[in-house]
């Protein structure tokens, strides 16, 4: 799957390079000139121009699924006949999300992104008591660099290509009811980073309208060897598609359909013991999803400022099958402040 991403990138960038003869921008000064606020990398900037974000992001994830079925936490436990001893009931997650772009010419922007993550999950245990993990901390950073293939009054095509470092945390460790008191290392889902190096690959086409504006985002985040716990999360292939009505100068509402594939964790922490809880056991990891995202954008023009926005968004999955037993994932809500310079 890697292999066919990374040749489809290169076959389609290499078409299209050809094509960049056309300088005339796109009309940034109304609301649906960006995308919904959950979209990164989906504009570039002219010479000289600076962009910073601030993004809020809360998602929460309970229940749980196995496949595309709901399944009672109860019967994954031991004593009734399932394989662990302790199952998660729920996680809420917070992240605080940090951007910056410039644009060191015409054709070439650069973009940063650091977020901060604040995360805990409940579970129960085969005795019927309940515990709850927390972990917190800074996440991998992420530098990308934008470059127009085409970009003219009404549409535009950019391909992207970024490094993703592994300054996450990947040894988060927690109290459990099993732990004597002590601190042990927590799963998977519960570390802050991924411990390795990766790559993300990516094209955005955007269209604009006089009353509406249409996107879509091709991108892959593919990660390379294994972290100093023997293993490796998932790479993560997408496609973002969506559309947004400008209702006046000030406001635009949009819908976003996403089509998104993670792979399996490949390899393990020996740390873990994958019979204890269902979240430390790496073949409950993976899934496909189609989300869905309804939101609107504030564009306010203010002073020195080129624009000011505020973008809101509502998420949740239309579809989701997981490999193995996993949380069910919910509602996400993000909201953000994009200021250009």
């Amino acid at each position: 799957m890697k292999q066919i991403f990374i040749a489809v990138f290169l076959m389609v960038t290499t078409a299209l390079l050809a094509q960049n003869n056309v300088k005339d921008t796109l009309i940034i000064s109304r609301p649906d000139a960006h995308a919904p606020i959950s979209i990164m990398g989906d504009h570039t900037h002219k010479k000289g121009e600076f962009m910073f974000s601030y993004r809020f992001m809360l998602m929460n994830m309970d229940n749980i699924k196995q496949g595309t079925d709901d399944k009672d936490y109860n019967s994954l436990l031991m004593p009734n006949g399932g394989d662990y001893m302790v199952a998660p009931i729920e996680m809420p997650m917070q992240m605080h999300m940090l951007g910056a772009m410039y644009a060191i010419n015409d054709d070439i922007t650069l973009m940063a992104m650091l977020n901060y993550i604040d995360m805990s999950m409940d579970h129960v245990t085969a005795m019927g008591e309940t515990f709850t993990t927390n972990s917190n901390g800074f996440g991998d950073i992420k530098a990308t660099m934008l470059y127009n293939v085409f970009k003219e009054k009404s549409q535009s095509l950019h391909t992207q290509l970024g490094v993703v470092l592994p300054t996450g945390n990947i040894e988060s460790k927690d109290v459990t009811a099993m732990s004597s008191g002590n601190e042990v290392i927590l799963p998977y889902p519960m570390q802050i980073g991924s411990g390795t190096f990766g790559t993300e690959l990516g094209l955005t086409y955007t269209l604009q309208r006089s009353k509406w504006s249409f996107g879509s985002q091709l991108k892959g985040l593919l990660r390379f060897g294994k972290n100093n716990k023997d293993y490796r999360l998932g790479n993560q292939y997408g496609l973002n598609n969506w559309i947004a009505f400008k209702v006046s100068d000030w406001i635009s509402f949009s819908g976003r359909i996403e089509g998104l594939r993670v792979s399996k964790i490949e390899g393990s922490n020996s740390e873990l013991n994958p019979m204890m809880v269902i979240t430390a056991d790496a073949n409950n990891s993976g899934a496909t999803f189609l989300n869905s995202g309804v939101g609107f954008n504030i564009l306010i023009p203010s002073g020195s400022f080129k624009d000011f926005r505020f973008g809101f968004e509502f998420a949740t999955p239309l579809l989701q099958d997981v490999e193995g037993i996993q949380l069910k994932q919910r509602e996400t809500i993000i909201f953000g402040l994009q200021y250009m310079l």
